[in-house]
């Protein structure tokens, strides 16, 4: 009598990726536009660099030190890669399986790297630029902040705050348009302007603008500085997720 033994095979369950490595992955993708992110900005700067210092020099300025504006090139290709990423990278990582919280934690993660790493930079480049009398020819490209405050500290969370700021507004733009398209974005640029008018409308009636220059000339440098770009910061970013999470591409 033949006993047949009869074999099991156990496929084992299949296991989904947890949410961190799904936040990996969205920062892997952001990082593939590194071009956008990293290479831009910095050919930008140094190209912007080195036409200023060629002018300054060539016109012999003589301790006559003028800010050229350069330095904003940084600020406009980061508003610049947070809304494409909002714009293609979204709908890409979707597709990937990853929830909008996870693909809204991963960029704002990055967000808050970048901005680190940017503001270290320029205000070292700052530090350098007035150890060297503005590069020898008396130029400011990367001193924004010290017109504003001599701390050092300070600064630097200037330009932590505003950059972190612009990616904010990027953010919350770019979902506004994924959740409204066009209309929606038109809609809320004219709420913000119609806003802004208001405001100074009523600071102008009102003959405020005395007590509202007193105010940022005599509040500690930290608030206007730095609390008031962090405040602004979270707001946009609360509207950012408010529009993100019911958006579809």
């Amino acid at each position: 009598m033949t006993t047949q033994t009869a074999t099991t095979t156990m496929t084992p369950p299949r296991t989904e990726p947890d949410s961190d490595s799904r936040i990996g992955a969205v920062l892997r993708v952001h990082t593939v536009a590194w071009p956008l992110l990293i290479a831009w900005p910095v050919g930008i700067l140094a190209t912007s660099f080195l036409i200023t210092y060629t002018i300054y020099f060539l016109v012999q300025n003589d301790q006559n030190e003028g800010f050229t504006g350069g330095v904003f090139s940084v600020y406009g290709f980061v508003l610049a890669f947070y809304l494409q990423a909002m714009a293609q990278t979204f709908p890409f990582a979707l597709g990937m399986s990853v929830t909008r919280r996870e693909f809204f934690s991963a960029t704002a993660l990055l967000a808050l790297a970048q901005s680190a790493v940017f503001a270290a930079a320029l205000y070292l480049l700052s530090v350098a630029e007035a150890a060297t009398d503005g590069w020898g020819v008396w130029m400011r490209m990367f001193g924004l902040a010290d017109y504003l405050t001599d701390n050092p500290f300070l600064q630097f969370l200037t330009l932590f705050s505003t950059l972190l700021l612009t990616t904010a507004v990027a953010m919350a733009a770019g979902a506004i348009y994924q959740r409204w398209r066009a209309t929606g974005l038109l809609a809320a640029g004219v709420g913000v302007v119609g806003l802004g008018g208001l405001a100074a409308i009523l600071i102008t009636w009102a003959r405020w603008w005395p007590a509202v220059g007193d105010w940022f000339a005599d509040s500690p440098r930290a608030l206007p500085l730095v609390a008031l770009p962090l405040t602004a910061t979270a707001i946009a970013t609360a509207v950012a997720w408010l529009a993100l999470r019911r958006a579809t591409p």
